[in-house]
């Protein structure tokens, strides 16, 4: 798309085309307060706090060019009424002007309408101190109130929309940041808006309440503190906190986390900005999952068997007892004798320790992660080979991609890729899902196989001879090698016979 040219508060930024004006500010670094608005979903102008006045060139009627004032510039022709920021897509020459009184009249009035119904519950919410509104209403909003706190509103709270998440009506502004998530995103339509005026709430709609396994995430969205956690809530403040990085092992997509830990007591568990990977997601089993590491029977100290018993001994002894065995099998037949097991779900730094110890200190390459039957194919090893290979960014992926999942369902094996796959449908790619049944992503692809159980080599080798006749194998062959053996495989292979196969 072409770029456009704009001035914002006499700045002059280029952005692509269709930027709207929130994220061409941000560009030169003017903040445009927000509260509906969120730079991974749809725009939709709800809460009116990003107004900003907006002025385009004036254009002559009968040459269509812009008019020109006496020294050659633009005549910029403001538009009448104040523009929702996060709604309104730049144009060339469009000036913007986000510091003026009547913007700051407008902000400073949405604020004061939000306050009006919204509880002081800063001293207990736990999203003090990460408070979008508690920030936006230092900088942009009245220093007091025209409204009786007396005439406040109460509602009942908390409301469980889940067992996993509760919401505080009072404190809701009605943003639907929430609601939109669940639709556009996470595919999972399972809340939405009940009643009108100031009854006006989210509610669940599904049975259980809040059916979905990314429902953790609304609480990082949500610009108040109307949806908690119940696993966080009133159990600590923000401020004591300290994040530690490290990355989710409970699924093969390896999300980027932080631990929020208050001394030695693990107190939540936040998803860690990585495009790459999980974006600005978890999934609640990465979000709720680390509770193992508190339960009463969890290991805490190594187990060394002395007189036929298990017993608590110290790291040092532990790590001794061990080193003295491995050195004594080294010396007496070499490292050929010792053989190395790691955990699947370690991650890549501990895997990559785990083979530096054995290949350069034990002088062994005898190495794996899997156990199988001899002679068996390890399923792991294929997802290695044929998954989602190094250096692969799926938030870069869009038109003129083709992805194809055969045989999986994402959303239970590796939750967040669900959400990464269906984002590559949604900007123009093509998801080809290929399963025995049928899955939530088949809502998000553009083409669905549901293939007879038992079938899945006949319909990989159906397509893989599909792509030899439709490309030919004198494009193939500049990147990829065994294509030779791969052919004669294939021979006789007959596209009607493993459809008919494959049902």
């Amino acid at each position: 798309m072409p770029d456009v040219t704009l001035t914002v508060d006499g700045v002059k930024v280029t952005v692509p085309a269709g930027t709207n004006v929130v994220d061409a500010a941000r560009k030169v670094n003017i903040a445009i307060p927000v509260f509906c608005y969120h730079p991974r979903m749809q725009a939709v102008g709800m809460c009116r706090m990003c107004l900003v006045q907006v002025g385009t060139p004036q254009i002559d009627r009968e040459t269509r060019q812009p008019v020109l004032d006496a020294d050659g510039n633009p005549v910029i022709a403001m538009m009448p009424k104040l523009q929702t920021g996060c709604t309104t897509p730049v144009s060339d020459g469009m000036v913007v002007k986000t510091t003026t009184e009547e913007v700051k009249f407008a902000q400073n009035g949405v604020l004061e309408f939000l306050l009006t119904s919204h509880p002081l519950d800063c001293p207990v919410c736990d999203k003090g101190g990460e408070c979008p509104l508690q920030n936006l209403t230092m900088e942009w909003g009245p220093g007091n109130s025209r409204f009786d706190y007396g005439d406040k509103v109460h509602f009942e709270k908390p409301i469980p929309l889940s067992e996993l998440v509760y919401l505080d009506r009072e404190r809701c502004i009605l943003c639907a940041r929430c609601v939109r998530f669940q639709d556009e995103l996470a595919d999972d339509p399972v809340l939405g808006f009940d009643n009108r005026g100031r009854s006006w709430m989210i509610i669940s709609k599904s049975d259980p309440g809040f059916d979905s396994k990314f429902s953790g995430n609304t609480t990082d969205i949500c610009p108040v503190g109307a949806l908690t956690s119940s696993d966080f809530r009133f159990k600590a403040r923000v401020w004591e906190l300290q994040s530690k990085p490290a990355v989710c092992t409970l699924c093969p997509v390896g999300c980027n986390i932080t631990l929020d830990m208050r001394h030695d007591k693990l107190m939540r568990v936040m998803p860690r900005e990585n495009s790459a990977v999980n974006d600005i997601w978890i999934c609640d089993k990465g979000r709720y999952g680390h509770r193992f590491i508190e339960h009463e029977t969890r290991l805490t100290s190594p187990l060394l068997r002395k007189n036929g018993a298990l017993t608590e001994v110290s790291w040092e002894e532990a790590l001794q007892y061990v080193s003295e065995r491995l050195a004594a099998v080294q010396s007496a037949h070499g490292g050929a004798a010792i053989a190395g097991l790691a955990s699947p779900r370690l991650s890549n730094e501990d895997l990559y320790a785990f083979q530096k110890l054995f290949r350069e200190q034990l002088g062994s390459h005898n190495l794996d992660h899997v156990i199988g039957a001899p002679g068996e194919p390890a399923h792991d090893d294929l997802g290695g080979l044929l998954g989602v290979g190094a250096g692969s960014d799926l938030m870069t992926l869009g038109k003129g991609t083709a992805v194809l999942v055969i045989g999986a369902d994402p959303e239970e094996e590796a939750p967040v890729y669900k959400l990464r796959l269906r984002g590559i449908a949604q900007r123009g790619g093509i998801l080809i899902n290929a399963n025995m049944r049928p899955t939530k992503l088949d809502n998000s692809a553009t083409t669905n196989l549901h293939f007879k159980p038992g079938s899945e080599l006949q319909l990989t080798r159906a397509l893989l001879k599909a792509v030899f006749d439709l490309v030919g194998s004198d494009k193939l062959s500049a990147k990829n090698r065994g294509l030779d053996q791969l052919r004669q495989m294939l021979y006789n292979v007959k596209l009607d016979e493993a459809a008919a196969a494959c049902a």
